[in-house]
């Protein structure tokens, strides 16, 4: 009836933002952490 495409042809994607990401995490995390920790922890001290 209708002619469908259905060839199983890897497809062609682009980078996600996340996939980008991914390799540098090992590093942005424990960074990230330690800047709430003393945030928190400057908070905490103005507050008392």
């Amino acid at each position: 009836m209708s002619d469908h495409n259905t060839s199983h042809a890897p497809e062609e994607h682009s980078a996600d933002a996340v996939e980008n990401v991914v390799p540098l995490m090992p590093i942005v995390l424990p960074v990230v952490g330690g800047i709430m920790m003393f945030l928190l922890a400057f908070i905490a001290v103005n507050m008392a």
